[in-house]
């Protein structure tokens, strides 16, 4: 077989592999290697010596050899060489056959990219012999078809690392992302609970396809099918996009509304609101499997806690017949139709929890206490188990737990606080509209301080005073509150004087309504209701006040306004209430080690929770669930405790909180005082 039939056979496997595959790949193999190993393939004494030469051994199809030997293409996760050539004789059928083995012993390296069509240094040249004859040498060459060459101006090092690096990060996202993160967020986006999220489906479908594919392949073939199905690959960066990093947190089994909450950060506005909870299907189909390999099916149903769950001896104080036991006493003076401001009692003796508990508790027949407005996210529930026989879930030896009020409705400090604003400063003036009809007016909160300075959305922070706008809506939505808050956070800064609170209509849009307003000070809040339209640039005063540092704030006129007394869990604010029961927390039931905080529970006459708490969180549970708390979490927010009017709600506080409410006991003697948490 002479060599321009082994050169005819390779340029037809370059024409065949160049006209099926639209990439080709170069393996790890060195340049200097490829032509060594070429040399050494031939079998002893197929390549005599010419010339103080070997036959093979010429410059011009070395520069063919070192830059191309190493081309392959990939079918079927499989290298397929140029050298693979069929019905070559010897002794091209052994380096044909050597040839390919070395080129595909090594791991693809880079894309094939060239810029130009040759390949090679020439295809023939002719020699003129000793003898006067003249000879022709044929070398290795190959034209290359235009669709292989590339027209960019960027480097071929540029090119291949552009491609390299794809086909990295989609290995890597192979390798470390799961078809479950995919399939939860398809559910996200199905539950309409994820932003935008119908932009992202066909990514995460397509990711989703190319996942089930990689782990059905075996581990040798992975390399390749991943070089392969990277060039044209829709996701093949998916990683390194906003859909992608959700992608990696929920396959890390990070909390998942952390998750989507680190999402929404980037790719939704600052006032939008989550419109469904999140969880998903097959988290809740996990959570009922490790359930039931757990045995505790029958721990999960949850309801309100009555009185005829607690045992005698972890009740602290108990008020059964209070209402008989009423006398005329210094309490006669107040007008229980009127809210109270808790600020009268701020001359009260004072006294510690552990104090009152030791020293008061045990003598008294009857215990109120004042609720105040800033007592609504101290509400709480005790939460018991459907089925009293079974096994606790959680850290302590009793399967009862309790729920802390999670959010009011309606109310202006929550919305505010949900906005981002600060409601935890000294003093604060929050207003809220669009909570009717659509409302699109541009509604300004502004103060006017008394140095004279105006803090409003073109001047937002004086750093002199703490006072600060923090929440600024321009463009009201459709069914969510507008908000804008004012909070001054250092009384050292603040400045004694005259506060003027306005709310100014600074672009009117054919709202026809309102707004509400709050002044929080020192825990008391004042609401202020304004059902009238506001014309264009029309500015309402809704209070002048002065403040003094030692004595607080006086009004000196503003809309009409009382003291804000609610109804929260059929409980009027601003004023005292019977309590039926006091007890620790259940973690610290029956003598029990100490495990977590310690919480004081004042269980309040008619005092409904009108929400639907969780029935456990996860702190709560045992060392044995705490691996499964992504399973748990999606549990405890689908099942969550029923309405009943039998019910333990009341206040609760923790020990590692400071905070304070005023009692009216009697019992040996009847008095006011301040219980200090």
């Amino acid at each position: 077989m002479e060599f321009i039939e082994f050169k005819k056979a390779l340029s037809k496997k370059l024409n065949d592999l160049t006209k099926s595959e639209e990439k080709l790949f170069l393996t790890d193999v060195e340049r200097n290697d490829l032509w060594e190993h070429y040399l050494n393939s031939f079998p002893e004494g197929s390549n005599p010596v010419y010339k103080e030469r070997r036959e093979y051994d010429c410059q011009t199809c070395k520069q063919f050899i070192r830059p191309f030997a190493n081309i392959v293409a990939i079918k079927n996760n499989k290298l397929i060489s140029i050298w693979d050539i069929e019905d070559l004789e010897s002794p091209f059928n052994e380096v044909a056959k050597s040839m390919s083995e070395f080129v595909k012993s090594a791991p693809i390296r880079n894309i094939f990219v060239s810029k130009n069509t040759n390949m090679g240094g020439a295809d023939k040249n002719t020699q003129q012999l000793e003898d006067g004859s003249i000879t022709t040498w044929n070398h290795f060459y190959y034209s290359l078809p235009r669709s292989h060459v590339t027209s960019s101006l960027d480097s071929i090092e540029s090119i291949q690392g552009f491609y390299r690096d794809s086909k990295n990060v989609f290995k890597r996202s192979m390798e470390e992302l799961t078809i479950d993160a995919g399939k939860a967020i398809l559910e996200l986006i199905d539950q309409k609970s994820l932003y935008r999220g119908e932009e992202f489906r066909d990514s995460i479908m397509t990711f989703i396809l190319y996942k089930e594919t990689y782990e059905t392949l075996p581990e040798k073939e992975k390399d390749n099918w991943c070089w392969k199905n990277s060039i044209k690959n829709t996701v093949n960066r998916i990683r390194n996009t906003a859909i992608g990093t959700l992608l990696i947190d929920i396959s890390e089994n990070i909390d998942l509304d952390a998750a989507v909450t680190k999402f929404e950060k980037v790719m939704a506005p600052a006032n939008y609101k989550r419109p469904k909870a999140i969880f998903t299907k097959k988290m809740v189909e996990d959570a009922q499997a490790k359930i039931e390999e757990l045995g505790l099916t029958n721990s999960l149903g949850r309801r309100f806690a009555k009185l005829e769950d607690i045992t005698i001896n972890n009740i602290l104080f108990a008020n059964r017949d209070a209402k008989s036991k009423l006398k005329d006493s210094v309490f006669d003076e107040l007008k229980k139709e009127a809210p109270i401001n808790a600020k009268s009692f701020d001359q009260v003796e004072e006294i510690s929890i552990e104090d009152f508990i030791k020293s008061v508790l045990p003598s008294l027949t009857n215990l109120e206490l004042m609720i105040e407005n800033k007592h609504s996210g101290n509400l709480m529930s005790i939460i018991a188990p459907e089925d009293t026989s079974s096994k606790t879930m959680f850290q302590w030896n009793n399967n009862f737990s309790w729920a802390y009020n999670g959010d009011i409705a309606d109310s202006i400090k929550q919305n505010v606080k949900k906005a981002g604003g600060n409601v935890e400063g000294v003093l604060r003036f929050s207003i809220q509209w669009n909570t009717g009809k659509h409302n699109k007016n541009d509604f300004d909160a502004h103060c006017k301080e008394p140095s004279g300075n105006l803090i409003s959305f073109s001047s937002m922070k004086n750093q002199y005073t703490s006072g600060r706008l923090d929440v600024d809506i321009i463009d009201p939505q459709e069914g969510a509150p507008a908000v804008e808050n004012i909070t001054w956070t250092d009384i050292d800064k603040m400045e004694e004087g005259i506060y003027q609170f306005l709310v100014h209509n600074y672009n009117h849009r054919g709202g026809r309504d309102g707004f509400s307003a709050e002044i929080e000070y020192n825990g008391q809040i004042y609401s202020y209701e304004y059902p009238h339209e506001l014309k264009h640039k029309e500015k309402v005063l809704v209070a002048k006040l002065k403040f003094d540092k030692k004595e607080g704030i006086t009004f000196i006129e503003s809309l009409n306004s009382s003291l804000s007394s609610k109804k929260i869990w059929n409980v009027n604010t601003n004023h005292f209430t019977k309590v039926n029961i006091c007890m620790f927390s259940p973690n610290y039931w029956d003598d029990q080690d100490k495990i977590g905080n310690k919480h004081y529970f004042f269980i309040l006459d008619g005092c409904k929770n009108e929400t639907n708490p969780r029935g456990f969180f996860n702190e709560f549970l045992s060392k044995e669930l705490t691996s499964h708390k992504k399973v748990f979490e999606a549990l405890g927010s689908k099942m969550r405790v029923k309405n009943s009017d039998n019910q333990l709600s009341g206040v609760g506080f923790s020990s590692t909180q400071r905070n304070s409410i005023v009692a009216k006991v009697e019992g040996a003697v009847s008095r006011i005082i301040k219980i200090i948490f």
